[in-house]
């Protein structure tokens, strides 16, 4: 394993004027020295965890860092810039930037390093050291904690061992005299000194989205501000490398608690009932007094904290601060994840029931009753009746895990019973999706009611479950239910009439939803509308559906044809990943144009969007229709209008690879025609487009 850093990897005279900049002069030395494989990808990872949240720190410090694929071993380089870089601390500029790179597997001990360095930046000795040092050599040692080589003779070394402490003095001789010695009166007894009192005791949990300097340097400055104050301070960091329980008893003494986090706090129940103190992590690291008197006085009025309501799956991983709009996302995004497998079991089963048996075949009596072995019609309506069956289960799947995602297992009951109210009602895919935000909201506020003791047990199975049905239960009979029916209708007799230039826009704009995040939330937005529509399916509905899948196959089959067409315009792991996007494509996964999104939005996404646009607009104009909700090529038979519904995706793979070749050969320089060539023994045909 090479050395974190080497002289090769110190920049002293960093004339980068932006973060940006500073990042990738930086980053190309790592790129020289094999520890970084792909500088865009490893760029655009950085940046994107530089966007989560600054990483300036008040001192004159930036430090950029990231874990990602793109890293071969744990590696630091460090530049010291003589005007300063903005990197967003409160107090200006930073003049020493660390950039940290940290491949996404990276073992323990090594970030074991990485926090070692976060911790020394506390250290203002260690700082002044950097800013006076003249030569790499002698810098990067300075950083990996080597000791000082080559001091002049008669200067202590800056790791000197401490002095011992001079030995106690004897115990004086006993030189009174036997007059002396002789008893006298009795002394008077003296009073007992009251015992200290013990110190006031913190424990802390720090954290942030990498878990890789600002977990560390804010446990440091906490631990610091607590030594000088008085103030016993334990701290628990939650990093990369995952983290190490306080011991319970520690806890349980504890007199306040600090979280400064942002992402959630694992565990979080263990602190319940304590004064508590909740920040972001940049505020341990520059007001940890603040902090400390804050829950000190707290502690004081008695404040403490409620229990701690386990984080709801789809919150555990959400950072501090995220807004109602960003849960909301989160919520919806569990229910329809949950959802997809259903959908995808049924609607393959049911649109297989129909290619074998014909569209009449859901007419056909049950096979419970009439199933003939020989015979291909008794088959099919088999395959059509499980189909429904599975189908059947969407709505309620889509409400019971909207509200889990909320409210955790609790919300299971109240929204599998909303889901199965709004198919009862025919609310369809809207009433399910109300009906699963209703139920876990109302979880949440039972949740939120203090309950005594005694009945805490029974809560979760009994109670709970009890009362949030019967309210979900009457608000959909009741309330909300028949508009959201009435709204559901109106929907669907929309879509049955869709024709001409209508039909065209509505096939372009939902081409757009799917291509603009490839896989995220409005690429699932859309897919759920064209699904929902499959639970009554019309005319209409069929055509979105089919439009929705070949806008969706736009995106990796346009960025593995470019890749293919004009292979010099992109980096050699984006070639290999054009080999794999052809399948992905094929097979309708949108995913797969990601890691070429990810590397250059700018130029990939708009040139998706455009391809996806042209595909969907095309796709109703020609009226193919779909009763299959995926599969790709491989339901191709069962597509109504399948050369046309080919031809549409092939113009849209065309127009999108045609615009990123277009945006990426407008872009490029001699520099990256050098860097982005084959390697010595690679051969690649390039056509020219």
């Amino acid at each position: 394993m090479s050395e974190l850093i080497t002289a090769e990897l110190v920049d002293l005279d960093l004339s980068a004027e932006t973060k940006d900049a500073a990042a990738r002069s930086l980053a190309e030395r790592m790129v020289a020295h094999g520890r970084v494989t792909d500088l865009e990808g490893f760029l655009a990872d950085v940046a994107a965890r530089e966007a989560q949240m600054p990483t300036g720190l008040d001192g004159g410090i930036g430090i950029p860092h990231c874990r990602s694929t793109h890293v071969t071993e744990p590696t630091l380089a460090f530049g010291r810039s003589a005007s300063g870089i903005d990197f967003g601390a409160p107090d200006g500029p930073a003049d020493l930037i660390f950039l940290i790179a940290a491949p996404a597997g990276g073992d323990a001990d090594h970030l074991s390093i990485l926090s070692t360095l976060a911790r020394s930046l506390m250290d203002e000795s260690f700082t002044g050291a950097l800013r006076s040092a003249t030569e790499p050599e002698r810098t990067a040692e300075l950083i990996r904690g080597d000791e000082p080589t080559g001091e002049p003779a008669g200067e202590p070394s800056a790791q000197a061992p401490v002095p011992a402490q001079p030995p106690s003095p004897a115990p004086e001789t006993d030189a009174r005299t036997e007059t002396d010695a002789r008893p006298e009166k009795a002394p008077e007894p003296v009073p007992e000194a009251p015992p200290a009192a013990a110190p006031f005791r913190i424990v802390a949990i720090t954290s942030c989205p990498t878990g890789i300097a600002h977990t560390y340097m804010a446990a440091e400055s906490l631990e610091k501000a607590g030594q000088a104050a008085g103030v016993e301070v334990s701290v628990e960091t939650q990093g990369s490398a995952g983290f190490k329980r306080l011991d319970p008893q520690l806890v349980r003494d504890a007199d306040g608690v600090i979280f400064a986090h942002d992402v959630e706090v694992r565990e979080k129940e263990r602190f319940a009932g304590k004064p508590t103190v909740d920040v972001g992590v940049k505020a341990g690291i520059n007001r940890p007094a603040e902090l400390i008197a804050e829950v000190r006085q707290k502690a004081e009025r008695g404040e403490v904290s409620g229990p701690a309501r386990t984080a709801a799956p789809m919150d555990k991983g959400a950072e501090a601060g995220d807004g109602f709009a960003t849960r909301l996302r989160k919520w919806l995004m569990t229910g329809v994840s949950y959802m997809v497998p259903f959908v995808a079991a049924g609607g393959l089963l049911i649109a297989l029931a129909f290619a074998i048996g014909g569209y009449t075949i859901n007419k056909a009596p049950s096979v419970a009753e009439h199933f003939v072995w020989a015979d291909s019609t008794s088959w099919a309506a088999l395959l059509f009746q499980i189909g429904s069956v599975a189908f059947g289960f969407l709505v309620p799947v889509l409400a019971g895990f909207i509200a889990y995602g909320m409210a955790d297992r609790p919300g299971l009951v109240p929204g599998f019973v909303g889901g199965a109210i709004a198919l009862t009602i025919n609310a369809g895919f809207l009433g399910g999706l109300i009906a699963g935000l209703i139920a876990g909201a109302v979880v949440m506020t039972i949740q939120r009611v203090a309950i005594p003791p005694v009945l805490r047990g029974i809560m979760p199975v009994v109670v709970i479950p009890l009362i949030s049905s019967a309210i979900v239960g009457f608000l959909m009979f009741l309330v909300v239910g028949k508009p959201i029916a009435a709204l559901q209708k109106g929907l669907t007799d929309w879509l049955s009439g869709l024709t001409g230039a209508n039909a065209i826009i509505l096939g372009a704009l939902l081409g757009l939803m799917m291509c603009f995040d490839l896989g995220g939330p409005l690429n699932k937005v859309a897919y759920a509308f064209a699904v929902g529509g499959l639970a009554n399916p019309n005319e209409g509905s069929l055509k979105v559906m089919a439009a929705v899948m070949a806008a969706g196959m736009v995106p990796p089959l346009a960025m593995a044809l470019a890749t293919t067409v004009r292979g010099r315009l992109f980096t050699k792991a984006e070639r290999e990943n054009g080999k794999a996007a052809w399948v992905l494509g094929a097979s309708f996964i949108t995913e797969g144009a990601i890691p070429f999104a990810a590397a250059d939005p700018l130029r990939v996404i708009p040139s998706a969007m455009a391809g996806g646009a042209v595909t969907g607009a095309l796709s109703m104009m020609f009226g193919c229709t779909l009763r299959a909700p995926h599969g790709g090529i491989f339901v191709v038979p069962l597509i109504g209008q399948p050369f046309l519904y080919l031809l549409a995706i092939a113009a849209g793979t065309g127009v999108s690879a045609a615009l990123v070749i277009l945006l990426k050969g407008l872009r490029r320089t001699p520099h990256t025609r050098a860097a982005d060539s084959p390697a010595d023994g690679e051969s690649e045909v390039t056509v020219a487009a």
